[in-house]
């Protein structure tokens, strides 16, 4: 799921070079899309770290797998979110994400 954002980011971002509203969403997409696959991956190395671990490791890997399922719900929720503001015309700042999406898109600009 979280190659979704990052890659239809990366093809907006590529396609569209004079919308600002288009190539801010882009930018902000790349930049969700990578949190969420860095996410996703560190929360399955440290799944498969701590199922090693003897006795305690399998209810340690169960809670984390839980903060994964929690965290991704979370993160789809805010896609969709941006989704629907994208389409509504409104620019909308992802917490974080919104900034920086804001000065690579104006850095790119200059």
């Amino acid at each position: 799921m979280a190659c979704f954002p990052l890659v239809g980011g990366i093809i907006f971002y590529l396609l569209e070079k004079r919308d600002a509203f288009v190539r801010f969403y882009a930018m902000q997409s790349i930049i969700f899309g990578a949190a969420w696959f860095l996410f996703g991956f560190i929360a399955l190395l440290l799944y498969w770290l701590l199922r090693a671990i003897p006795v305690i490791g399998g209810l340690l890997a169960v809670l984390c797998w839980l903060v994964w399922v929690f965290v991704s719900i979370a993160f789809l929720i805010v896609l969709i979110i941006a989704i629907v503001k994208a389409f509504s015309g409104v620019r909308w700042d992802i917490p974080w994400i919104g900034p920086l999406a804001r000065k690579q898109t104006e850095a790119a600009a200059v």
